[in-house]
Formats: structure tokens, C-alpha cells, sequence
């Protein structure tokens, strides 16, 4: 458990420093919306195009990419169930609340779970992928047509086209499908623009908690609330239920999924919230809710399954 508790006190330190930083105001004002604009179009896409360009075939297209996206399937219809039927809703938010309980931190989490407790960084792949490549442009799309204000078919057909992240991603998957040798001398300029895309998305994750209170009395704290359980209690309850009697998967492969599975929320969504400006605090307040609460989690899921 080791591995766990580091990996989550460097990302809790890289917040720290986000924080400082926004509370001496050193970037000024409108920092946070430049640096999100950054991330979203320059340092994400290059990030995700090596991390699937390094990966194996045999490695993303598994048991472990379908149990994933069954999980975040029920666990996205639940959210959306609620917030839409019961809480009424608009689609922006409650998409970013889906997101907010089903999409998880495959990236400067998973990585360091998948290496230190998992046995192999690979693991988080085929989950990387089936969220870049399937619940990304699903949601980016719901998003893209409600901030224009009108549905458009061919604009829904070629938002993928216009999105960055997955443009990055889809190349890199072209890589590895393909068998494409890509000199170091061409993939080396996209590692080093992308390892910064996690740093920077930590740091303003950690600017815009200051001078706000988690969990605050208001509309969204019970949307943040929801979301939360949903990710931390659902989504590994069904990897786990969907792993075992559907899939017949035990021992280590078992835990793999369900850890995956009980990942907190990816810094990705509040990214996503920042650039449509719908959500933000509830999608703030999940990630800061299900960081904390994945540790206890991911300690109870390796005493019962490693």
C-alpha cells in the first residue's frame, strides 16, 4: 500500500503548490482560464498521443477495457438519471456531473497505482482509451452543442475532428494499431510538451481552491455529493460484480479492475467544466472529494482482492 500513498501525496503536494499560487494571486487573475486553454489544446493531446502510441494492442483491447466501460456506463446512467429526472438538471451540468462519478484519473493516479500497486503501468491504457476515444467526445459533444445553442448533425460528426485531446488520442492509437516506428527524435518533443500537461493541470486544480470553501451549502453540493458515492461505492461495486460473474476474472486480474475502477475523478473533467464554464464547482469539489476518499478505497479493495 506503499505505492498507493505515495503516488497520491505527490499529486496532494503538486495541489499544495497550485494553491499557494493562486492565493498570492502570482499569475494574476485570468491565469487559470489561459493555463486550462493551454492544457486543453497544447499539452493534453500531446500527453495522450505518447501514452497510446507506447501501448500494446493485446494490452488495450482486453477484458479490462470492456469491465471498464460497462462500470462507467451504469454508474453514468445513474448520475444521469438522477440529475436529469429527479434534480431537473440542464444537460451541461449534468453531463459534467456524469463525468464527474464515471471518468476516472487513468493519468497522474492510475499510472502510479498501475505501477507501484498494480504491477505494470500498462494497465491504465485500455482505460485511457475507451474514456478518450468514447466518453470524451460523447460528452464534449453535449457540450459543444448546448455553449452554441443549436444542434447540428454534421457538427456533431466532426466535433471529434475539432477536439485536440482526441485528435491526440486517435493518432496515437493509429501508432499502435499500426505498428508505425515513430523515431524518438519525432516523439521525443511530444513527451517533454506533454509531461507537462499533469503538473499544470494539478497546479490550477490546486488555484481554484483558493478562497473557495468544498462542499459549500448551494446547488451543486448535492450534485457533488452524488457523484462522489457514485464514484467511489458504485463504480467499483459493478467493475467487481461485472469482473467476477460476467467476465469470470479472479484473483489479480480481479483487483485490477476494481482498482481501476475506484480511481477518483480525473482532473481532466474540471478541466472540461473550465473551457465550457458549466459545472466548475461540482466538478472541483468531486475530484477534491473522491482524491481524498480513494485512498481508504483502494486500501480496503487490496486487503479483499490483491
Amino acid at each position: 500500500m506503499t505505492g498507493v500513498l505515495t503516488g497520491f501525496a505527490i499529486i496532494a503536494a503538486i495541489i499544495a503548490v497550485g494553491y499557494v499560487v493562486g492565493r498570492v494571486n502570482l499569475l494574476g487573475p485570468d491565469a487559470r482560464q489561459v493555463i486550462a486553454r493551454l492544457v486543453f489544446f497544447v499539452l493534453a493531446p500531446s500527453l495522450l498521443f505518447t501514452i497510446l502510441a507506447d501501448a500494446e494492442v493485446a494490452q488495450l483491447f482486453s477484458p479490462l477495457m470492456v469491465v471498464s466501460l460497462i462500470a462507467a456506463s451504469v454508474t453514468f446512467a445513474v448520475y444521469i438519471a438522477v440529475a436529469r429526472v429527479a434534480w431537473h438538471r440542464d444537460a451541461s451540468d449534468a453531463v459534467i456531473g456524469a463525468l464527474s462519478a464515471g471518468y476516472v484519473n487513468a493519468n497522474n493516479i492510475g499510472i502510479p497505482v498501475a505501477v507501484y500497486v498494480l504491477g505494470d503501468a500498462a494497465y491504465s491504457a485500455p482505460v485511457i482509451l475507451v474514456q478518450l476515444l468514447l466518453f470524451a467526445p460523447l460528452g464534449l459533444a453535449v457540450l459543444d452543442v448546448q455553449q452554441q445553442g443549436r444542434a447540428s448533425v454534421g457538427r456533431l460528426i466532426s466535433q471529434p475532428l475539432r477536439n485536440p485531446i482526441i485528435i491526440g488520442s486517435a493518432l496515437g492509437l493509429v501508432v499502435t494499431l499500426t505498428g508505425l516506428q515513430v523515431p524518438d527524435s519525432v516523439m521525443e518533443p511530444f513527451r517533454i510538451i506533454g509531461a507537462a500537461a499533469v503538473p499544470l493541470m494539478l497546479i490550477t486544480y490546486g488555484m481554484s481552491l483558493h478562497g473557495q470553501k468544498i462542499l459549500e451549502p448551494g446547488v451543486e453540493r448535492r450534485d457533488a455529493v452524488l457523484a462522489s458515492a457514485l464514484k467511489l461505492l458504485v463504480m467499483p461495486a459493478v467493475a467487481w460484480l461485472c469482473g467476477r460473474f460476467v467476465f469470470g476474472l479472479t484473483g489479480h486480474d480481479l483487483f485490477v479492475v476494481v482498482a481501476l475502477a475506484a480511481l477518483p475523478t480525473a482532473q481532466n473533467v474540471f478541466n472540461y467544466a473550465q473551457r465550457y464554464r458549466r459545472g466548475e464547482t461540482l466538478a472541483r469539489d468531486a475530484i477534491f472529494v473522491t482524491t481524498i476518499g480513494a485512498v481508504p478505497v483502494l486500501i480496503v479493495v487490496a486487503a479483499l482482492l490483491r
